[in-house]
């Protein structure tokens, strides 16, 4: 569960960031062409599946929300979810036709192809198949540290302001 907490804040993320940016995206004509080979390259990177995660994800959430209130219509609940996951399965290009959108806005066609290329090779599978673990356990890392961080500089400047005879 706290990996699917994890994941869905990571996508929460992304879509907003992605619906924060579609105006001004949708204002600047990208060649044909250079979507394909930016959509190409979010498909061969798409190794956690964070549109199919996001949606299970929203159905947890609802599942967890509805069921304490009304817990006699567990069947038609698990249903219901279960049909509208399945009405937003194939809306999952909308979502990375957007993506490829962004990504043909900051790199050109010749360093997409470079990229597509690089994730065609063993390497670049790899590395896609690998990404989503190295980003959770970097987070991890990343908490630990800032935590630490928080309580080591708030004492260090607590010390400091001592030193100058100011007690906080």
């Amino acid at each position: 569960m706290i990996k699917i907490k994890t994941n869905a804040k990571i996508i929460v993320a992304i879509f907003i960031s992605i619906f924060i940016s579609i105006a001004p995206l949708n204002a600047q004509e990208i060649a044909p062409e250079h979507l394909e080979l930016a959509r190409k390259y979010v498909d061969l990177t798409d190794q956690a599946k964070i549109y199919e995660l996001s949606l299970l994800q929203s159905g947890i959430n609802t599942m967890k929300t509805l069921i304490s209130k009304n817990p006699d219509v567990k069947e038609e609940l698990n249903e219901a979810i279960g049909l509208t996951i399945a009405e937003y399965a194939p809306k999952k290009d909308d979502l990375f036709n957007q993506f490829a959108r962004i990504y043909a806005l900051r790199f050109t066609v010749e360093e997409l192809q470079e990229i597509v290329n690089f994730y065609e090779t063993d390497t670049g599978k790899k590395l896609a198949k690998e990404n989503a673990m190295v980003n959770k356990e970097l987070t991890a890392v990343l908490g630990i540290f800032e935590s630490n961080l928080r309580i080591e500089f708030f004492a260090k400047v607590r010390s400091r302001m001592r030193d100058k005879g100011i007690e906080l």
